[in-house]
C-alpha cells in the first residue's frame, strides 16, 4: 500500500530536530540562572 501521502499530510516523514539546549557554564540549566537575592 502506498501510505506516503497519508503520513506526510500527518505530519510523521519530518525528522524533529529539536534538541535539549546545552548547559552553560555560570548557570542552573541551558537558561535558568542560579537564583537571585538583592543582599
Amino acid at each position: 500500500p502506498e501510505f506516503r501521502p497519508t503520513l506526510k499530510r500527518a505530519g510523521l516523514l519530518t525528522r524533529d530536530a529539536r534538541m535539549k539546549e546545552r548547559k552553560k557554564y555560570g548557570l542552573k540549566g541551558a537558561r535558568r540562572a542560579p537564583q537571585f537575592s538583592k543582599r
